[in-house]
Protein backbone atom coordinates (compact mmCIF):
# COMPACT_ATOMS: atom_id res chain seq x y z
CA UNK A 1 0.00 0.00 0.00
CA UNK A 2 1.53 3.32 -0.77
CA UNK A 3 0.07 6.58 0.86
CA UNK A 4 0.12 9.51 -0.12
CA UNK A 5 0.30 12.53 2.18
CA UNK A 6 1.85 15.02 0.32
CA UNK A 7 -1.19 16.62 -1.16
CA UNK A 8 -0.40 20.41 -0.74
CA UNK A 9 2.86 19.93 -3.22
CA UNK A 10 0.93 18.06 -5.78
CA UNK A 11 -2.51 16.32 -5.77
CA UNK A 12 -3.34 13.30 -7.95
CA UNK A 13 -5.03 14.20 -11.66
CA UNK A 14 -8.82 13.17 -11.45
CA UNK A 15 -10.10 10.68 -13.69
CA UNK A 16 -12.47 12.47 -15.26
CA UNK A 17 -10.48 15.27 -15.99
CA UNK A 18 -8.18 13.36 -17.35
CA UNK A 19 -10.76 12.16 -19.98
CA UNK A 20 -11.68 15.74 -20.43
CA UNK A 21 -8.73 16.83 -21.72
CA UNK A 22 -8.01 13.78 -23.62
CA UNK A 23 -11.05 14.33 -25.37
CA UNK A 24 -10.22 17.97 -25.74
CA UNK A 25 -6.95 16.76 -27.53
CA UNK A 26 -8.73 14.78 -29.80
CA UNK A 27 -11.64 17.22 -30.90
CA UNK A 28 -10.15 21.08 -30.18
CA UNK A 29 -7.12 20.94 -32.23
CA UNK A 30 -7.83 24.47 -34.29
CA UNK A 31 -6.57 27.63 -32.70
CA UNK A 32 -9.21 29.54 -31.07
CA UNK A 33 -7.32 32.28 -32.77
CA UNK A 34 -7.56 31.16 -36.32
CA UNK A 35 -10.59 32.47 -38.67
CA UNK A 36 -11.84 28.65 -40.04
CA UNK A 37 -14.40 26.97 -39.30
CA UNK A 38 -11.83 24.60 -36.34
CA UNK A 39 -10.67 27.67 -34.77
CA UNK A 40 -14.18 29.11 -34.55
CA UNK A 41 -15.36 26.10 -33.78
CA UNK A 42 -12.23 25.71 -30.66
CA UNK A 43 -13.27 29.60 -29.73
CA UNK A 44 -16.58 28.35 -28.80
CA UNK A 45 -15.59 25.65 -26.57
CA UNK A 46 -13.04 27.89 -25.16
CA UNK A 47 -15.72 30.66 -23.94
CA UNK A 48 -17.83 27.44 -23.24
CA UNK A 49 -15.01 26.75 -20.42
CA UNK A 50 -14.60 30.25 -19.08
CA UNK A 51 -18.41 30.91 -19.11
CA UNK A 52 -18.43 27.89 -16.44
CA UNK A 53 -15.80 28.69 -14.74
CA UNK A 54 -16.54 32.29 -14.15
CA UNK A 55 -20.58 31.08 -12.99
CA UNK A 56 -18.75 29.18 -9.89
CA UNK A 57 -16.12 32.11 -9.06
CA UNK A 58 -19.20 34.47 -9.37
CA UNK A 59 -17.19 36.86 -11.73
CA UNK A 60 -17.08 37.86 -15.86
CA UNK A 61 -15.57 36.04 -18.22
CA UNK A 62 -13.34 39.33 -19.35
CA UNK A 63 -11.68 38.57 -15.52
CA UNK A 64 -10.53 35.28 -15.87
CA UNK A 65 -6.71 35.00 -17.35
CA UNK A 66 -5.11 31.63 -18.07
CA UNK A 67 -1.65 31.50 -17.38
CA UNK A 68 0.93 28.20 -17.13
CA UNK A 69 1.10 28.01 -13.62
CA UNK A 70 -0.16 29.16 -10.17
CA UNK A 71 3.71 31.15 -10.11
CA UNK A 72 2.75 32.72 -13.33
CA UNK A 73 -0.32 34.14 -11.78
CA UNK A 74 1.07 35.52 -9.19
CA UNK A 75 4.00 37.42 -11.35
CA UNK A 76 1.04 39.01 -13.16
CA UNK A 77 -0.82 39.94 -10.40
CA UNK A 78 2.08 41.73 -8.64
CA UNK A 79 4.99 42.74 -11.69
CA UNK A 80 1.64 43.93 -13.38
CA UNK A 81 1.50 46.93 -11.10
CA UNK A 82 4.90 48.02 -12.48
CA UNK A 83 3.56 51.54 -14.08
CA UNK A 84 1.45 52.43 -10.65
CA UNK A 85 1.34 55.62 -9.56
CA UNK A 86 1.40 54.48 -6.12
CA UNK A 87 4.62 52.30 -5.74
CA UNK A 88 3.99 50.50 -1.91
CA UNK A 89 3.11 46.78 -1.78
CA UNK A 90 2.33 45.25 1.32
CA UNK A 91 2.71 41.37 2.14
CA UNK A 92 3.61 38.96 4.94
CA UNK A 93 5.88 36.74 6.26
CA UNK A 94 4.48 33.42 5.24
CA UNK A 95 3.92 33.79 1.62
CA UNK A 96 4.85 31.56 -1.57
CA UNK A 97 8.33 32.64 -2.59
CA UNK A 98 6.82 33.57 -5.81
CA UNK A 99 5.25 36.48 -4.16
CA UNK A 100 8.72 37.52 -2.10
CA UNK A 101 10.43 37.07 -5.56
CA UNK A 102 8.01 39.38 -7.72
CA UNK A 103 8.16 41.76 -4.71
CA UNK A 104 11.97 42.14 -5.33
CA UNK A 105 12.05 42.32 -8.45
CA UNK A 106 9.63 45.50 -8.31
CA UNK A 107 11.90 46.75 -5.28
CA UNK A 108 14.62 46.72 -7.10
CA UNK A 109 12.91 48.86 -9.50
CA UNK A 110 11.84 51.26 -6.55
CA UNK A 111 8.95 50.18 -4.78
CA UNK A 112 8.97 50.04 -1.22
CA UNK A 113 8.15 46.63 0.12
CA UNK A 114 6.12 46.10 3.53
CA UNK A 115 6.37 42.46 4.95
CA UNK A 116 4.06 41.57 7.87
CA UNK A 117 5.05 39.36 10.73
CA UNK A 118 2.85 37.09 11.72
CA UNK A 119 1.95 35.28 15.25
CA UNK A 120 2.85 32.12 15.97
CA UNK A 121 -0.35 30.75 14.87
CA UNK A 122 0.97 32.47 11.42
CA UNK A 123 -1.90 35.16 11.54
CA UNK A 124 -1.74 38.71 10.42
CA UNK A 125 -2.42 41.13 12.72
CA UNK A 126 -5.31 43.57 11.10
CA UNK A 127 -4.44 46.61 13.54
CA UNK A 128 -0.72 46.39 12.09
CA UNK A 129 -2.00 45.94 8.09
CA UNK A 130 -3.72 49.07 9.12
CA UNK A 131 -1.08 50.89 10.15
CA UNK A 132 1.35 49.91 7.52
CA UNK A 133 -0.93 51.72 4.37
CA UNK A 134 -0.08 54.66 3.51
CA UNK A 135 -1.10 57.27 0.59
CA UNK A 136 1.40 55.58 -1.48
CA UNK A 137 0.16 51.45 -0.91
CA UNK A 138 -0.93 50.39 -4.36
CA UNK A 139 -1.10 46.59 -3.30
CA UNK A 140 -1.76 44.44 -0.16
CA UNK A 141 -0.67 40.56 -1.11
CA UNK A 142 -1.79 38.24 1.20
CA UNK A 143 -2.11 34.48 0.95
CA UNK A 144 -5.68 32.89 1.70
CA UNK A 145 -4.42 29.65 3.17
CA UNK A 146 -0.97 29.00 4.16
CA UNK A 147 0.50 26.02 1.99
CA UNK A 148 2.86 24.53 5.15
CA UNK A 149 0.69 25.12 8.67
CA UNK A 150 -2.57 25.45 6.82
CA UNK A 151 -3.10 28.74 8.51
CA UNK A 152 -6.60 30.20 6.90
CA UNK A 153 -6.48 34.33 6.65
CA UNK A 154 -9.49 36.85 7.61
CA UNK A 155 -9.67 36.94 4.19
CA UNK A 156 -13.15 39.32 4.22
CA UNK A 157 -11.85 41.42 7.13
CA UNK A 158 -8.55 42.39 5.25
CA UNK A 159 -10.23 42.65 1.91
CA UNK A 160 -13.03 45.10 3.66
CA UNK A 161 -10.14 46.73 5.14
CA UNK A 162 -8.60 47.35 1.71
CA UNK A 163 -11.81 48.55 -0.28
CA UNK A 164 -12.22 51.10 2.83
CA UNK A 165 -8.54 52.44 1.71
CA UNK A 166 -9.10 52.01 -2.18
CA UNK A 167 -6.09 49.91 -1.96
CA UNK A 168 -6.09 46.37 -3.92
CA UNK A 169 -5.94 43.13 -2.72
CA UNK A 170 -4.43 39.93 -4.03
CA UNK A 171 -4.78 36.95 -2.63
CA UNK A 172 -2.54 33.61 -3.39
CA UNK A 173 -5.94 30.72 -2.99
CA UNK A 174 -3.81 28.09 -4.50
CA UNK A 175 -4.04 26.33 -1.46
CA UNK A 176 -7.72 27.28 -0.71
CA UNK A 177 -9.65 24.73 -2.91
CA UNK A 178 -11.91 24.17 0.16
CA UNK A 179 -13.01 27.85 0.65
CA UNK A 180 -15.04 29.92 -0.22
CA UNK A 181 -13.98 31.41 -3.46
CA UNK A 182 -16.36 33.93 -4.14
CA UNK A 183 -14.79 36.70 -6.10
CA UNK A 184 -16.42 39.66 -4.46
CA UNK A 185 -14.23 39.40 -1.53
CA UNK A 186 -11.02 39.79 -4.04
CA UNK A 187 -9.47 42.61 -6.37
CA UNK A 188 -6.61 39.63 -7.83
CA UNK A 189 -6.53 36.23 -6.72
CA UNK A 190 -4.63 33.38 -7.86
CA UNK A 191 -5.65 29.80 -8.13
CA UNK A 192 -3.87 26.47 -10.05
CA UNK A 193 -5.24 23.22 -11.01
CA UNK A 194 -2.41 20.57 -9.69
CA UNK A 195 -3.70 21.96 -6.30
CA UNK A 196 -7.66 20.71 -6.53
CA UNK A 197 -6.85 17.02 -9.26
CA UNK A 198 -6.35 19.11 -12.13
CA UNK A 199 -3.72 19.75 -14.50
CA UNK A 200 -0.57 22.09 -14.04
CA UNK A 201 -2.72 25.55 -14.99
CA UNK A 202 -2.72 28.83 -13.57
CA UNK A 203 -5.55 31.14 -13.53
CA UNK A 204 -5.06 34.87 -12.44
CA UNK A 205 -8.75 36.54 -11.05
CA UNK A 206 -8.12 40.58 -11.83
CA UNK A 207 -11.34 42.82 -11.39
CA UNK A 208 -12.69 44.62 -14.62
CA UNK A 209 -11.02 48.22 -14.27
CA UNK A 210 -7.54 46.77 -13.37
CA UNK A 211 -4.39 47.47 -15.22
CA UNK A 212 -1.91 45.32 -15.27
CA UNK A 213 1.24 45.62 -17.69
CA UNK A 214 1.79 42.28 -19.11
CA UNK A 215 4.36 40.10 -18.55
CA UNK A 216 4.18 37.86 -21.42
CA UNK A 217 4.26 39.39 -24.84
CA UNK A 218 3.41 37.84 -27.92
CA UNK A 219 0.16 38.08 -30.10
CA UNK A 220 -2.03 40.14 -27.58
CA UNK A 221 -4.26 36.57 -26.62
CA UNK A 222 -6.53 37.06 -23.32
CA UNK A 223 -7.37 40.81 -24.21
CA UNK A 224 -3.67 41.89 -24.49
CA UNK A 225 -3.15 40.62 -20.73
CA UNK A 226 -1.22 37.22 -21.43
CA UNK A 227 0.01 36.45 -24.81
CA UNK A 228 -0.05 32.99 -26.30
CA UNK A 229 -2.48 30.76 -27.62
CA UNK A 230 -4.74 29.64 -24.77
CA UNK A 231 -4.58 25.68 -23.68
CA UNK A 232 -7.82 24.47 -24.06
CA UNK A 233 -7.72 20.90 -22.79
CA UNK A 234 -6.15 22.38 -19.86
CA UNK A 235 -8.15 25.09 -19.19
CA UNK A 236 -10.99 22.35 -19.60
CA UNK A 237 -9.47 20.19 -17.36
CA UNK A 238 -9.29 22.80 -14.46
CA UNK A 239 -12.59 23.76 -15.55
CA UNK A 240 -13.56 20.42 -14.46
CA UNK A 241 -11.47 19.72 -11.77
CA UNK A 242 -12.99 23.07 -9.98
CA UNK A 243 -16.67 22.09 -10.75
CA UNK A 244 -16.07 18.94 -8.78
CA UNK A 245 -14.44 20.08 -6.21
CA UNK A 246 -16.85 23.18 -6.39
CA UNK A 247 -19.91 20.81 -5.96
CA UNK A 248 -18.95 18.77 -3.09
CA UNK A 249 -16.81 20.72 -1.19
CA UNK A 250 -18.91 20.76 2.42
CA UNK A 251 -19.33 17.09 2.14
CA UNK A 252 -15.45 16.75 1.10
CA UNK A 253 -13.83 18.70 3.64
CA UNK A 254 -15.49 17.34 6.16
CA UNK A 255 -14.67 13.85 5.46
CA UNK A 256 -10.83 15.22 4.93
CA UNK A 257 -10.60 16.67 7.84
CA UNK A 258 -12.15 13.86 10.15
CA UNK A 259 -9.68 11.86 8.35
CA UNK A 260 -6.58 14.78 9.40
CA UNK A 261 -7.94 14.72 12.93
CA UNK A 262 -7.60 10.87 13.03
CA UNK A 263 -3.95 11.29 12.26
CA UNK A 264 -2.83 13.71 13.89
CA UNK A 265 -4.23 12.28 17.39
CA UNK A 266 -1.93 9.12 16.18
CA UNK A 267 1.20 10.76 15.54
CA UNK A 268 0.43 12.98 19.05
CA UNK A 269 0.72 9.51 20.86
CA UNK A 270 4.79 9.78 20.38
CA UNK A 271 6.36 11.01 22.71
CA UNK A 272 7.86 15.17 21.89
CA UNK A 273 5.49 15.29 19.19
CA UNK A 274 3.31 18.70 18.72
CA UNK A 275 1.35 20.44 16.34
CA UNK A 276 2.61 23.35 15.41
CA UNK A 277 0.02 25.88 13.45
CA UNK A 278 -3.39 26.90 14.12
CA UNK A 279 -5.90 24.40 16.07
CA UNK A 280 -8.90 26.32 14.35
CA UNK A 281 -8.89 28.37 11.15
CA UNK A 282 -7.13 25.68 9.52
CA UNK A 283 -6.99 24.28 5.95
CA UNK A 284 -8.81 20.91 6.18
CA UNK A 285 -6.22 18.99 5.03
CA UNK A 286 -2.86 19.79 6.88
CA UNK A 287 -1.20 18.60 9.45
CA UNK A 288 2.08 19.86 10.27
CA UNK A 289 3.94 18.33 13.39
CA UNK A 290 7.30 18.53 15.12
CA UNK A 291 9.21 15.29 16.04
CA UNK A 292 11.61 16.33 18.56
CA UNK A 293 15.02 15.47 18.18
CA UNK A 294 15.04 14.07 14.68
CA UNK A 295 15.54 15.17 11.34
CA UNK A 296 13.02 16.15 8.91
CA UNK A 297 15.56 14.65 6.01
CA UNK A 298 15.91 11.32 7.67
CA UNK A 299 12.32 10.90 8.67
CA UNK A 300 11.48 11.42 5.21
CA UNK A 301 13.04 9.50 3.67
CA UNK A 302 12.70 6.72 6.20
CA UNK A 303 9.10 6.62 5.67
CA UNK A 304 9.38 6.76 1.79
CA UNK A 305 10.99 3.26 1.91
CA UNK A 306 8.06 2.22 3.94
CA UNK A 307 5.29 3.50 1.04
CA UNK A 308 4.19 7.03 3.42
CA UNK A 309 5.29 9.88 1.35
CA UNK A 310 5.52 13.51 2.87
CA UNK A 311 7.24 16.94 3.21
CA UNK A 312 9.14 19.29 5.06
CA UNK A 313 7.25 21.86 3.85
CA UNK A 314 6.98 23.74 0.35
CA UNK A 315 7.94 21.90 -2.33
CA UNK A 316 10.21 24.08 -3.96
CA UNK A 317 12.63 24.72 -0.98
CA UNK A 318 12.77 21.36 0.22
CA UNK A 319 14.93 19.30 -2.54
CA UNK A 320 17.37 22.53 -2.17
CA UNK A 321 17.49 22.51 1.33
CA UNK A 322 16.34 26.39 1.59
CA UNK A 323 14.98 26.89 5.66
CA UNK A 324 11.58 27.10 5.78
CA UNK A 325 10.65 30.82 5.99
CA UNK A 326 7.64 30.22 7.48
CA UNK A 327 8.58 28.24 10.61
CA UNK A 328 10.80 30.84 11.32
CA UNK A 329 8.03 33.88 10.70
CA UNK A 330 6.34 31.63 13.13
CA UNK A 331 9.66 31.77 15.59
CA UNK A 332 8.71 27.76 16.12
CA UNK A 333 12.20 26.81 18.33
CA UNK A 334 15.34 26.56 15.37
CA UNK A 335 15.67 22.90 16.46
CA UNK A 336 12.63 21.63 15.85
CA UNK A 337 12.14 23.89 12.46
CA UNK A 338 14.19 20.99 11.37
CA UNK A 339 12.20 18.34 12.85
CA UNK A 340 9.09 19.38 11.38
CA UNK A 341 6.63 17.41 8.83
CA UNK A 342 4.15 18.50 6.94
CA UNK A 343 1.19 16.18 5.79
CA UNK A 344 -1.80 17.09 3.83
CA UNK A 345 -4.64 14.86 2.79
CA UNK A 346 -7.07 14.52 -0.40
CA UNK A 347 -10.42 13.22 -1.54
CA UNK A 348 -8.54 9.88 -2.31
CA UNK A 349 -6.97 9.50 1.44
CA UNK A 350 -8.75 6.56 2.81
CA UNK A 351 -9.24 6.03 6.52
CA UNK A 352 -7.34 2.78 6.26
CA UNK A 353 -4.32 4.69 4.84
CA UNK A 354 -4.13 7.29 7.96
CA UNK A 355 -4.26 4.29 10.10
CA UNK A 356 -1.49 2.45 8.55
CA UNK A 357 0.34 5.58 8.16
CA UNK A 358 0.01 5.83 12.03
CA UNK A 359 1.16 2.63 12.38
CA UNK A 360 4.34 2.91 10.49
CA UNK A 361 5.26 6.52 11.64
CA UNK A 362 5.28 5.07 15.28
CA UNK A 363 7.69 2.30 13.80
CA UNK A 364 10.04 4.49 12.26
CA UNK A 365 10.12 7.24 15.18
CA UNK A 366 11.37 4.56 17.86
CA UNK A 367 13.83 2.83 15.01
CA UNK A 368 15.33 6.28 14.42
CA UNK A 369 14.87 7.47 18.11
CA UNK A 370 16.96 4.22 19.19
Amino acid sequence: MEIYLDNSAETKIDDDVLKAIENTYKNYYGNPSSLHRLGEKSLDFLDLQKNKISKILNCKTSELIFTATGTESINLAIKGLINSQKKHIITSAIEHSSVFESCNFLKNLGFKITVLGVNKEGFIDLEKLKNAITKDTALVSIQYVNNEIGTIQNIKEIYNLCKSCKILFHSDACQAAYEDLNMKNFDLLTLNGNKLHGPHIGLLYSKEGIKLEPITHGGGQQNNKRSGTEDLPYICGFRLALEKISENKSEESNKIKDLRDKLVKGILEIENTYLIGPKENRSCNNASIVFKGLSADSLILSLSDNKVYVSSGAACASRFKRASHVLNAINLDKNDRESSLRFTLSRYTKEEEIMEAVRIIKKVVDELRR
